[in-house]
């Protein structure tokens, strides 16, 4: 009888798993990437961007912010270790998320702005400029500064309100008073 009672418990266990919701993330297996394979990495400096390998001597540039460079995930994992400022400052940015993760730095990216919504920050209402700005990486913050200054002196920011907002967000003079 004990068995029975063994069994029954068993599979009443094995029918709560069985209908339990899956999970369809699946985590980066490393041995599945391949180190050589080339990512498209983009400059998220607001300005030239140059990185040189410690390990092979190469060079790296962008001429601006949003350039792509093609490089191998084994190079950007020897950057992670030697120059780990290009991903603390956002430096180094990334279309991708799985790159993120592969290499590690997603604590470095979890406020990033992606270079395509970077124009969208300054959209937003003032409350949530500043909180948005408060969360930036220091690398981000000061392309932000480039620019606000951009786009106020072109015209696309002239709302007081905002400038004032992003002036105080990034404790920095934006125009001349």
């Amino acid at each position: 009888m004990a068995n029975t009672n063994t069994r029954a418990k068993k599979q009443a266990t094995d029918v709560e798993i069985a209908d339990a919701p899956a999970v369809e993330t699946k985590p980066i297996v490393v041995k599945d990437i391949d180190p050589e394979q080339y990512v498209i990495v983009r400059n998220g400096f607001h300005g030239k961007l140059i990185y040189k390998s410690s390990r092979t001597g190469e060079r790296f540039a962008w001429a601006s912010f949003g350039d792509e460079q093609e490089m191998q995930l084994r190079e950007l994992r020897n950057a992670k270790n030697t120059s780990k400022k290009f991903f603390i400052n956002n430096w180094f940015m990334f279309d991708e998320a799985w790159i993120i993760d592969y290499l590690g730095v997603g604590q470095f990216y979890k406020n990033a702005i992606s270079i395509e919504h970077f124009d969208d920050v300054f959209k937003k209402p003032v409350g949530e400029l500043k909180k948005v700005i408060a969360g930036m990486s220091n690398g981000q913050k000061k392309s932000l500064t480039y620019r606000a200054i951009e786009m106020i002196s072109t015209g696309e920011i002239d709302s007081r309100k905002t400038i004032a907002a992003l002036e105080e967000a990034l404790g920095v003079d934006l125009i001349e008073k």
